[in-house]
């Protein structure tokens, strides 16, 4: 089978969008490729995002390719699925553009794993894939009959028919991911650097999947939520790839970077720098010298809260105090150029005890974010306490909901959010 695998042209205009908008490696798509390859299948794989396409440039190519089955992301990248674009109106345009040119159309990504019926609607796609992608896009290639096929959804008969939840891969086997030398000289972007100026390229890897932790606002019940620790052995070799290609900056996109002695020690004289992001009371001062040996030079560290109470209502279950994270985070900046202490806004918040604690912890180089305003996604368990399970109006019931809870938004986002439905103007049939 011919496979068209597409990250289309990301834009963020008027969103609510939390992620960086610069172009990161599309892991999903990696995977699905190693995978569809390995069984004796012809791929395209098409970055529109990262190698600057427009939208036509990219729909000629694929139509070029004659796909028999196209894969289209909603979310870009693997990075922030917890955390994409509520409005579909990006693959949605992507895909009327293409009309009847890719053959099987699928979508894949967060938004029709929590709500498959809305995904299919908005998107007018043959299928949706329900949970972690590429397993399933390789059996979805395979199949003579949809029904053969686990954790997807489709139209039939004008109703909707599903095979199961959303999927959970293996993930600790996956192979190495290799990417075309023109692809690694384009990112030049160092994902969440901020100690100095990139002057070689980076690149995302994935070390972990999922979290062992239930914190309330965190978006991965559907997608990403089981904790495994991927094989070291393929894990280095694609490591050691990229090294050759000549990156010099690695993001590991793990949910959680759990302290891992053996890829630390792996990583110390390999000459490469390294961003996390990571839960600081899960690292004694032992671990935050052999990581910052190891060449990490970002940490993004969820704090969440400045009270027990607050941690308390996140699900965070944290054991330490507020001055056991500040002396820890502390530590960190002495061996790891830039710290951040991640801040959730809720509507317990002092912002008098808020401003303090920052200007405290600046003042020992490290630094913490203006509270971020909750969005309750529809794959969290805050989404769930609010309202229940997600139905197809979930994403408009959540935008609205945080539209109308905060007089402004963070210092990481734009002020001109625009309603859902109006995003999604192109979306409905």
């Amino acid at each position: 089978m011919r496979v068209a695998l597409v990250n289309p042209p990301w834009r963020f205009d008027g969103s609510i969008y939390f992620g960086c908008r610069a172009p990161h490696l599309p892991l999903e798509l990696g995977y699905a490729k190693s995978l569809l390859e390995a069984a004796g299948h012809e791929v395209l794989l098409l970055d529109a995002h990262l190698c600057g396409l427009t939208e036509a440039e990219a729909v000629a190519q694929v139509a070029a390719f004659t796909p028999d089955m196209t894969v289209v992301t909603t979310a870009p990248s693997y990075l922030f699925w917890r955390c994409a674009p509520p409005e579909l109106r990006v693959p949605r345009a992507f895909l009327l553009a293409l009309g009847g040119r890719g053959g099987r159309t699928v979508a894949v990504g967060p938004h029709g794993s929590a709500t498959p019926g809305a995904a299919l609607r908005k998107l007018d796609v043959d299928v949706v894939v329900r949970g972690e992608c590429e397993e399933i896009i390789l059996r979805l290639a395979e199949a003579r009959d949809l029904a053969d096929v686990p954790s997807i959804a489709w139209q039939e008969s004008g109703r909707m028919r599903t095979t199961g939840g959303p999927h959970a891969g293996k993930f600790t086997d996956l192979p190495a991911l290799h990417w075309p030398d023109d692809w690694v000289r384009r990112h030049r972007h160092h994902h969440h650097r901020f100690d100095c100026e990139p002057t070689v390229p980076g690149a995302e890897v994935e070390a972990s999947r999922g979290c062992p932790y239930t914190c309330s606002f965190c978006a991965k019940l559907d997608f990403r939520d089981a904790y495994r620790r991927r094989v070291l052995g393929p894990l280095l070799e694609e490591i050691d790839g990229l090294a050759a290609q000549g990156v010099g900056y690695l993001y590991f996109i793990d949910e959680i970077f759990l302290p891992q002695r053996p890829l630390l020690e792996a990583l110390v004289g390999r000459g490469l720098q390294f961003g996390i992001q990571t839960r600081i009371d899960l690292w004694k001062p032992e671990m935050l010298d052999l990581l910052g040996r190891a060449g990490c030079v970002s940490i993004e560290a969820g704090v969440e809260s400045l009270t027990p109470e607050g941690r308390a209502a996140l699900d965070k279950n944290c054991r330490m105090t507020t001055e056991e994270l500040s002396e820890r985070l502390l530590y960190a900046k002495r061996r790891v150029p830039f710290v951040q202490a991640n801040l959730i806004k809720t509507a317990g918040d002092d912002p008098a005890m808020v401003a303090a604690w920052r200007e405290d912890l600046q003042r020992g180089g490290v630094w913490a974010n203006d509270p971020v305003p909750l969005y309750p996604y529809p794959s969290s368990p805050d989404y769930l306490r609010l309202w229940g399970p997600p139905d197809d109006l979930a994403w408009e019931r959540a935008h609205a909901h945080y539209l109308g809870q905060f007089a402004r938004l963070s210092d990481i986002q734009e002020e001109q959010v625009l309603p859902l439905a109006e995003l999604e103007a192109a979306c409905c049939r």
